[in-house]
């Protein structure tokens, strides 16, 4: 079940396009490092950033290889944020997405390696 090109159920859709608004105006430093990065050496794949799917925001997205990426900071790592996030993770892969994630440690140090990390995930 999708929604096509608007991936977020239609009475939900625009309040989540204007919470994904807001997010791409205040991006992590994190994220703004990968989207710099997804952009720059993953232009053979389109990315969305801060993405609607569904009742979520997706940080980022390739919606052709259907594959979630998601930049967690430390607040991931509370007991209550981890069982929230499978719940999600859960979602969307009902969904029929593929969800990877990398702390803002891992984008912080080693862009580059969470970048090849994904194409390896792009190319499966």
């Amino acid at each position: 079940m999708g929604y096509g090109y608007q991936t977020a159920a239609s009475d939900r859709y625009n309040i989540l396009k204007e919470f994904a608004r807001q997010n791409r105006r205040k991006m992590t430093p994190s994220e703004e490092a990968l989207w710099e990065a997804l952009r720059k050496y993953l232009d053979g794949w389109k990315f969305r950033r801060q993405h609607p799917i569904g009742d979520y925001i997706a940080d980022f997205v390739c919606l052709r290889e259907k594959l979630v990426v998601e930049v967690d900071g430390e607040y991931h790592n509370a007991e209550e944020q981890q069982h929230d996030d499978a719940i999600r993770t859960h979602y969307l892969q009902q969904m029929g997405f593929h969800v990877i994630r990398f702390d803002n440690q891992e984008v912080d140090t080693d862009v580059m390696s969470v970048v090849l990390r994904i194409k390896e995930q792009l190319t499966k």
